[in-house]
């Protein structure tokens, strides 16, 4: 949550707070008709502000971007079945229970993709 949202809220709770006060005054012994008019107001103000901050919350999107940085140079190689050769795409790999596994359409064998050492 930004820190314009939790003023916003902020001062909501204070609005909302003061029109209470306003409209228990309004029926005191010395209670004036515009403190509830008053009191009115400020409540409707304080709960239109809220509604506008959970409102602005909900349609808000925020974009994130990630940037990886390689070391070295970095080449793609072509994907091929250790069973057939035949060729394959990144459809053809999922993950299953955190290790990425390559099922081949051709041959129909699965097994687990290894990264081998760089050295």
């Amino acid at each position: 949550m930004s820190a314009g949202k939790i003023i916003g809220y902020i001062f909501a709770a204070i609005t909302i707070f003061f029109g209470v006060i306003f409209i228990w005054g309004a029926f005191g012994p010395e209670g004036y008709p515009s403190n509830l008019i008053v009191g009115l107001i400020s409540v409707l103000i304080g709960f239109g502000i809220i509604w506008f901050m959970a409102r602005k919350q909900a349609t808000g999107e925020e974009e994130v971007k990630v940037q990886i940085d390689l070391s070295g140079d970095v080449n793609l190689d072509i994907l091929t079945c250790e069973s057939c050769g035949g060729q394959l795409s990144p459809e053809h790999i999922s993950m299953v229970a955190g290790a990425p596994v390559v099922a081949c359409p051709f041959c129909g064998t699965s097994y687990q993709l290894t990264e081998e050492p760089k050295w």
